[in-house]
């Protein structure tokens, strides 16, 4: 999540915007139909009982569960608690096995994987985790793995890049000056998506060029938001877009959650000391919070490299997820495990063809 704007970067094009967004409502429509269809003539119930889905691992990947407005500002990271719950209702009515992801993992490599076997993760460690999305985990009874980035959650305020996002969407009837941030004069009216990306490009490099700290990131912030009319302390105070603190984090561990690496500072460095050293500062510090060595990886914002992978070995890893879409089969690199990321847009017909598998044989956007 936390560099989802810098490594992937949207470009606009209003013209093809326009007919791009219709093609793919245009597919959405055409593949609920067909899955409709499909469910009616009992293709979901055959493929869901089948012994092809009894070999595969559906890992559900989450980022967050919404404070407040998350899920309307950006909703391919947050879903509302209403959707997670809707969601943690159908894998119980389809009547799945939810397992540790350590289980799902071994026993997909041996081939012993009970029915209709799901994983549950969370990226980053957010604090609506805590909120959220475990007390309904608790009171569905199912296990999760939570892969932590650590930093932050060390420096308990909102990271910086998804807050500066958040900061500017919620002054979107605003026009913002950068002169006064970043020495710029420039001006952007924060209607449009393409000028909020454009101000955050700006404020993101003007940071980096200085070498702000976390804490001057964290002067930034409040700076952007009084510029903006937004209450910087309240949202603080609600802790939107924080991390789990170590008490909290303890406190799950000690409960049964899974904490899990996610490097450091939600980064893979292509130098291998580097990359090392992020997955070591990580490991040390969910080490000291949980009492327990982890051991399990997923990499930032999905972005991986084949040179990773000895890397990984290296350090330890006995699995990696990536943001690649799929059900993992015994044959999947177990470095390169695919999920399915559970986003607001997904119907309640797409998520439960995925849980039988048959979405699958399904075409879907690249």
């Amino acid at each position: 999540m936390f560099s989802s704007l810098g490594s992937r970067r949207r470009r606009f094009f209003p013209s093809r915007s326009v007919l791009v967004e219709h093609k793919i409502d245009m597919l959405k429509k055409l593949k609920q139909t067909a899955l409709a269809s499909l469910k009616g003539s009992g293709a979901f119930k055959l493929i869901h009982n089948s012994q092809w889905r009894r070999q595969r691992l559906l890992i559900l990947a989450y980022h967050g569960i919404s404070l407040d407005d998350e899920h309307l500002w950006n909703p391919a990271q947050y879903i509302s608690k209403e959707v997670f719950r809707a969601r943690l209702s159908l894998i119980k009515k389809s009547v799945c096995t939810v397992l540790p992801l350590a289980a799902g993992v071994r026993r997909l490599s041996a081939g012993d994987l009970p029915e209709r076997s799901v994983v549950i993760t969370f990226d980053d460690g957010t604090y609506d985790f805590y909120l959220r999305a475990y007390p309904l985990l608790r009171e569905f009874d199912y296990p999760a793995t939570l892969y932590l980035t650590t930093f932050y959650s060390q420096f308990n305020r909102p990271v910086f890049d998804v807050a500066c996002s958040y900061l500017l969407w919620k002054g979107r009837t605003r026009t913002l000056g950068l002169k006064s941030l970043v020495g710029h004069d420039v001006s952007f009216d924060l209607i449009s998506e393409p000028a909020r990306t454009a101000a955050f490009e700006q404020i993101s490099q003007f940071s980096n060029a200085q070498k702000f700290s976390a804490a001057e990131k964290d002067e930034l912030l409040a700076m952007i938001a009084r510029k903006l009319g937004v209450d910087y302390d309240e949202l603080v105070s609600q802790r939107v877009l924080q991390l789990v603190n170590p008490v909290e984090v303890k406190s799950l561990a000690a409960d049964g959650i899974d904490v899990q690496l996610h490097t450091h500072r939600h980064r893979t460095p292509a130098d291998r000391e580097l990359f090392l050293k992020e997955i070591e500062d990580n490991r040390k510090s969910i080490t000291e919070m949980t009492g327990k060595s982890p051991s399990h990886f997923c990499y930032p914002s999905g972005i991986w490299n084949p040179t990773f992978l000895p890397w990984l070995s290296e350090a330890g890893i006995e699995s990696a997820t990536t943001c690649e879409i799929g059900l993992a089969n015994p044959q999947s690199n177990p470095l390169l495990l695919p999920r399915l990321v559970d986003v607001s847009g997904l119907s309640p017909i797409e998520f439960e063809g995925w849980l039988t598998g048959i979405s699958t044989v399904l075409p879907r956007r690249r």
